[in-house]
């Protein structure tokens, strides 16, 4: 039975880039969503839509369907200076404001003497992923969910500073 717009969706998932898994929530918390709203890789969510519960496949997701080609102008150089205190190294992942107000997650491409280059890009864009994806649940969102978009599971008490790990 295919999976229909706007149902909730749990899944368990491995992805690998080929080369090595980038990451996991298996024997973790699953991954919820409302499907058909873009709130997972399009390539994913097509590939999981004829999947029922229990069922479980490998999903082979291109690059455009995942994270996009890889931009080879999307990079920046950028003073030094703006990234005092923090010990820069080649590789790592940086997290900003970007124009739109949403956030942006960089790379730290280069470190020279006066500047940093940082790539825009993020770090899987160009890479065919692989998902070893079981689904766990299928179910209709309630009227919130299906006015809110957010599957209940992931919604989170503002006050809640601690997470579900304090007891309530």
């Amino acid at each position: 039975m295919a999976i229909e717009a706007n149902q909730i969706v749990s899944i368990e998932y491995e992805v690998s880039d080929g080369e090595k898994i980038v990451d996991s929530n298996v024997g973790g918390t699953p991954l919820v969503f409302m499907f058909g709203k873009g709130q997972i890789i399009p390539g994913l969510e097509n590939g999981i839509a004829d999947m029922s519960i229990g069922e479980k496949a490998e999903v082979t997701v291109k690059a455009e369907d995942a994270y996009g080609e890889y931009n080879a102008e999307a990079k920046q150089e950028v003073p030094k200076d703006q990234f005092a205190g923090i010990d820069l190294e080649v590789g790592m992942s940086l997290y900003g404001q970007g124009e739109d107000g949403g956030t942006v997650q960089v790379v730290v491409q280069e470190i020279g003497a006066e500047n940093i280059i940082i790539d825009f890009n993020h770090p899987l864009a160009g890479k065919e992923l692989v998902f070893s994806v079981s689904i766990n649940n299928i179910r209709e969102a309630s009227s919130e969910e299906a006015m809110t978009g957010i599957p209940a599971e992931n919604q989170h008490d503002h006050d809640d500073d601690c997470g579900s790990g304090c007891g309530h």
